[in-house]
């Protein structure tokens, strides 16, 4: 099958297109013929051995697909061949087929569209699993979402949205800060154009924002966590800045705030009954024509070492997802 091979830890540059042989399958797992795999930081990372999920080379990357199932091992009764699915597999996703276990594989109502679903479990996912059992975001508060114009930001621009909350972009460019109001975004920053924290202050007072949702990490971590309200929230979700911070102890304390790790990986292992109603959540909100997600672009399989490189250089937004042939 054709795939999109990491043959030695290094950049998106050392990718190879070749021919590799399907994974054999193993109880509780189904195979999926993919359609589509969504392209993802931790991606990056992984290629290059800097991410906590570390996989032998050669390997297979891509983590969240969306497809249709064409073979089911024992334990895996709920699917059948045919079913229309969406999947978080961690690795394997650049590739014509992959297996993954039933309990990250999710079965998709009449009318989602593909390349949309294969965002849908580890993307939006991981932005409903922060905003809600770990942010515990409510209606009438404030988030600040930072890098909001990346797919995982733009995510938590929508659901924010979709929560009640009033939300505030931060981005890095006046065009991603348009590309954020797209999303709904109530105001946006541009952190090349102003100044994050006088810009925070003109909008949010001296009160500050409630929950924090920070892909990003970076220069600009520690300037949000100083603008937080009493009782926030500081969700860490990644560095795709490339820093990790390095917050003051006293910080938290003055605050009276939390900075809480979200790690949707470990979450749908370890609590799947919750991960799953978060699923089914964001497929009922896709399915009344609520939520959309911000696909931006649809490349082929050759393609996925130069989007990773667009990644990386913080130039993508939205979710870019490549069609598998």
């Amino acid at each position: 099958m054709k795939a999109i091979q990491c043959r030695a830890y290094g950049p998106p540059e050392s990718l190879v297109l070749t021919e590799v042989d399907p994974p054999a399958i193993a109880a509780g797992h189904v195979r999926v013929r993919i359609q589509y795999c969504s392209v993802n930081f931790p991606d990056a990372l992984m290629i290059q051995g800097q991410h906590q999920y570390k996989y032998a080379v050669p390997f297979v990357p891509g983590g969240e697909i969306s497809g249709t199932v064409s073979e089911v091992a024992e334990g895996a009764e709920n699917f059948r061949v045919g079913d229309v699915v969406a999947a978080l597999c961690f690795h394997g996703g650049f590739s014509q087929e992959t297996v993954v276990p039933v309990a990250r594989v999710c079965k998709l109502p009449v009318g989602i569209p593909m390349p949309e679903a294969c965002c849908l479990i580890g993307t939006y996912g991981t932005a409903i699993h922060a905003l809600t059992q770990r942010g515990a975001l409510s209606a009438g508060e404030t988030l600040l979402v930072l890098g909001a114009a990346g797919g995982s930001g733009a995510a938590a621009v929508q659901i924010g949205k979709l929560m009640g909350a009033r939300v505030i972009a931060a981005v890095g460019s006046e065009a991603k800060k348009a590309f954020a109001l797209r999303c709904g975004a109530d105001e946006a920053i541009s952190y090349s154009a102003e100044s994050l924290k006088e810009a925070l202050r003109s909008l949010v007072g001296a009160k500050g924002v409630d929950v924090i949702y920070d892909p990003v990490g970076g220069e600009h971590a520690e300037t949000a966590l100083r603008c937080m309200a009493w009782n926030g929230r500081y969700l860490v979700v990644g560095f795709a800045g490339g820093i990790i911070p390095a917050f003051k102890a006293n910080l938290p304390l003055l605050k009276g705030c939390a900075i809480l790790g979200v790690f949707t990986g470990e979450f749908i292992t370890r609590e799947p009954d919750k991960a799953a109603a978060n699923t089914r959540q964001l497929l009922q909100w896709v399915s009344d024509g609520r939520l959309k997600a911000a696909v931006s672009e649809i490349v082929p399989l050759a393609q996925v070492p130069a989007a990773l490189r667009k990644l990386l250089n913080r130039e993508a937004m939205g979710k870019i997802v490549v069609a598998v042939p």
